[in-house]
């Protein structure tokens, strides 16, 4: 029995129009519809998170590279995970005033001394895009790096996005952490040793995704990729510092 498709007008048979792939049999709207809505998207949604989730604290370097070699089924996309929990990271520290630097001034850079909490607030409030915007310079780094090992500078971005949901699941994870240590002397520390963790699952990370490489030079690798990340991003962040101090 042929079906016109309620979508495009075009006559088809089956259970999906082959033009435009609406289906054949749509529900009436009402609580039921909505009711399963809403079902569909929280649990499509709260699975792929989790599932990246998982991956990303088992196996990070294996799921990564399978990601990029075509298995993505499964997984919440990078970019997206980026954003999302940059956001809810960024929204945390502004609604509960993670204190870290507001005792740092920064001088001699212009007529203005720069106060390093500000800084951080306003960072905090735009940490999405800040965080978008590292992203090429991790990817910059790992293709200075690890040229050699045939992947291309896009493959190289999404590597360091989900890198980089992997430090944001473990900030968000520990932010209560964080919570109960703001505005003691223990803030900072507790802040250090968490930056030491996010390099170690770094490295671990790249050890595994770069698997054709022997272990120790994979670690030593790892950890020249963060130094040259370090350099570019410093001298962004002088040059800014310098605008901001003028302005």
């Amino acid at each position: 029995m042929t079906i016109i498709c309620k979508n495009c007008q075009q006559h088809f048979k089956g259970h999906f129009c082959n033009n435009c792939g609406q289906p054949a049999s749509t529900h009436k709207i009402n609580f039921h519809f909505l009711w399963h809505d809403i079902q569909h998207g929280f649990f499509h949604f709260d699975n792929g998170l989790f599932y990246t989730a998982r991956q990303l604290f088992t196996r990070p370097g294996h799921s990564i590279r399978e990601f990029i070699e075509g298995k993505r089924v499964r997984h919440f996309k990078p970019i997206s995970l980026v954003v999302l929990l940059a956001t809810v990271y960024g929204l945390l520290s502004i609604t509960f005033h993670i204190n870290v630097l507001s005792d740092i001034k920064i001088t001699g850079l212009g007529p203005g001394d720069i106060n390093a909490q500000q800084i951080k607030e306003w960072i905090d409030s735009h940490y999405a895009m800040v965080s978008l915007l590292t992203l090429p310079f991790y990817a910059l780094a790992s293709f200075i790096v690890f040229r050699k090992q045939g992947y291309n500078f896009m493959e190289l971005l999404v590597l360091n996005a989900f890198l980089s949901g992997q430090r944001l699941f473990l900030h968000i994870a520990v932010f209560p952490i964080s919570y109960l240590l703001n505005s003691t002397p223990n803030l900072k520390s507790f802040s250090d040793f968490l930056s030491l963790v996010d390099l170690i699952l770094m490295i671990w990370a790249l050890s595994q995704f770069f698997n054709k490489l022997s272990k120790t030079k994979a670690f030593w690798l790892s950890l020249l990729m963060y130094v040259v990340f370090l350099l570019n991003f410093l001298v962004i962040g002088l040059i800014l510092l310098l605008v901001l101090a003028i302005i």
